[in-house]
């Protein structure tokens, strides 16, 4: 039976749920060993037929946003649906708002995604150049950034159309958003402890909560959009709040994350929180790398103490 459930985020097409697994536990462990359970890391880690091993599970869903096999498959946003592209265009604006405020002043990050913005928010620019263009000019623009780009340009462009359209696909396609929801709440039962959900994940995971029967004593959001009050916040199910269930929720942020929104939650779920509950948003700010990477939000010792406390 699951003590922890794992829900995966955007880009996760290409993986399967035994290889997220096996690189997702033991980050995981490594930040349970951080707060001091090294103990509790081991069992994480120990074989499935071991009865001392500590259950965890991952709620895949990532098969469901493969490409179909057919010719001339796409990989950019011309087959968004008009709201859809409406909604990938306000997220792309908000990332880059995100960067000019978070970037330090007069770097090279702030400056191109400031001159980018300025584009964007005039309206006769807009109109002269055609709104798929002044989305692409957004694209390009986030990619080349320094805050952004150390993976490579080319690559950053394709992961931020990847994560545009598997957002945007699953605040708008309610069959398909369903169909994930169920493979999440099936991996629930009453022996989980923990439910953590990365980036597109935290938003399943935060679904997901509020439509459990029984209680949980943690959820933990991880580089997630939950924040973004106009774009991804009005299109909850249910809207921001508190889910009932759940004991501690932990929302977690890299400021050099674009896809993670404000991490403090309090305005928009923390009104709600149940006599006993507590919602506890912590930031951090830890330049190099990947910063959207799962691994890394998982190694974190302020992860893996919530962990301990759910599971002792």
């Amino acid at each position: 039976m699951a003590r922890i459930v794992l829900v995966h985020g955007i880009d996760n097409q290409r993986e399967t749920e035994d290889g997220i697994r096996a690189a997702w536990i033991p980050a995981l462990a490594g930040g349970v060993r951080l707060a001091g359970r090294g103990d509790l890391a081991d069992r994480l880690q120990f074989p499935t037929n071991d009865p001392a091993r500590i259950d965890v599970r991952v709620a895949y869903y990532g098969h469901l946003f493969r490409a179909p096999d057919v010719q001339g498959a796409r990989d950019d946003l011309d087959d968004l649906t008009a709201d859809q592209a409406a909604l990938a265009a306000a997220l792309l604006t908000e990332w880059l708002e995100r960067v000019a405020e978070r970037a330090p002043d007069e770097s090279a990050s702030a400056v191109q995604a400031s001159r980018a913005l300025d584009l964007v928010r005039d309206p006769e620019a807009v109109g002269a150049q055609g709104v798929g263009n002044a989305t692409r000019t957004i694209l390009r623009t986030l990619a080349r950034l320094p805050l952004v780009a150390r993976p490579g340009m080319a690559f950053v462009e394709r992961f931020l159309i990847t994560t545009l359209k598997q957002v945007t696909r699953y605040l708008t396609e309610e069959d398909l958003r369903d169909q994930v929801r169920q493979i999440v709440l099936d991996r629930l039962d009453v022996d989980t402890a923990v439910l953590i959900g990365h980036s597109l994940g935290s938003v399943v995971a935060y679904e997901c909560a509020h439509r459990l029967p029984r209680p949980l004593p943690l959820l933990v959001t991880l580089g997630s959009p939950l924040g973004l009050r106009t774009i991804v916040a009005d299109r909850l199910d249910p809207p921001p709040s508190f889910p009932r269930a759940v004991q501690t929720w932990l929302n977690h942020a890299n400021l050099e994350d674009v896809v993670a929104a404000d991490p403090d939650l309090h305005p928009l779920s923390g009104r709600s929180v149940p006599e006993g509950s507590r919602l506890v948003c912590s930031r951090y700010q830890e330049p190099g790398g990947n910063p959207h990477d799962p691994r890394t939000y998982l190694g974190r010792k302020a992860v893996g103490r919530a962990t301990v406390g759910a599971l002792t």
